[in-house]
Parts: C-alpha cells; structure tokens; sequence
C-alpha cells in the first residue's frame, strides 16, 4: 500500500466536491421521490443522501474506471429498501400526504423511481432489488396505475343551471 500524500487528498476533495455539484440535484431528487416528502421539507431525503455521498466518498480511490453516479444512487436506493424491511415493508414515518407519490408503499416507490426517474433496465431493477423481472413489472404497472388515477373530489363546475351564455 502506497503512502497517501496531502496533494492527493486535497485532488480527491476537489474531485468529490466537483461531483456533488454536478450530481447532487438529481440525487437528493431522487431521495426525495423515494421517500415521498415535499421538496422543500425533505429531511430524511437529506439524510439518505448523506450516508449514500459519504459511502461513495470512503471508496472514492476505488471508483476509477467505474461511474460514482452509478455507485452513490445504487447504494441510495438499497439503503432506501434496507430502511424499509427493517420496518416490515413500511416507513418508520408517514410520507406526508398530497404528493403525488405519497399513496405508493415504498416499494412502488422504489421500483417506480429506478425504473423512471433513473431509466434502470427492467431487468437490472429485478437484480438490485432480488425480484423476479415480472414482479418488478407488476409492481411498476399497479404504481403507475395509482399515479395515474384521477383524485377522488367533487366534478368541476361548467356553469350555473338555469342560465343561458349569451
């Protein structure tokens, strides 16, 4: 093992902060889609974030040749999943309510982000998550069916009865 030199940590900062500039938007969106809070007011999105850039900077030196985006969001979205068995398939909070994904379980969740927002492969979805491609499909197909669906409220209002437009 070679000695580390202060120029090389100084180089590895520069190289991280230079990543989390360009990649920390879509990553901290993309923990906020998983756990369903609002954008301005996304906690525990901040704080999975975190742990998820501190794991990609601890193995920084050992990322060359392999993409940091790839490693910091797999490692986001498995700690999303670890977070919610570890609860029984459930949060340990409630997702506040009126987002649009605030009805999907976090599974739904889960699956309807990788698939989506990160444009993850079918297929690579079932293998990351441990499920048979057709349960990632039908979990996809219920997810986007709830997304989807109109919201329950009273029909809007074309005029008031009894009068003609002129």
């Amino acid at each position: 093992m070679r000695p580390r030199h202060a120029c090389d940590d100084v180089r590895r900062a520069q190289e991280f902060r230079a990543y989390v500039a360009g990649a920390g938007g879509r990553l901290l969106h993309t923990a906020t889609l998983l756990t369903a809070e609002p954008r301005d007011a996304n906690p525990r999105a901040q704080r999975l974030l975190t742990l998820a850039l501190a794991r990609t900077y601890a193995c920084w030196d050992r990322l060359h040749g392999e993409d940091p985006y790839d490693h910091t969001r797999r490692y986001l979205m498995i700690r999303f999943a670890l977070s919610t068995l570890r609860y029984g398939g459930r949060l340990p909070f409630r997702p506040p309510p009126g987002g649009p994904l605030a009805g999907l379980s976090p599974q739904e969740r889960l699956i309807l982000g990788m698939r989506l927002h990160e444009g993850i492969g079918e297929d690579q979805t079932a293998a990351l998550l441990g499920l048979p491609t057709e349960r990632v499909r039908a979990v996809q197909n219920r997810a986007m069916a709830v997304v989807l669906r109109p919201a329950p409220g009273p029909a809007p209002t074309l005029g008031r009865a009894g009068t003609v437009p002129s």
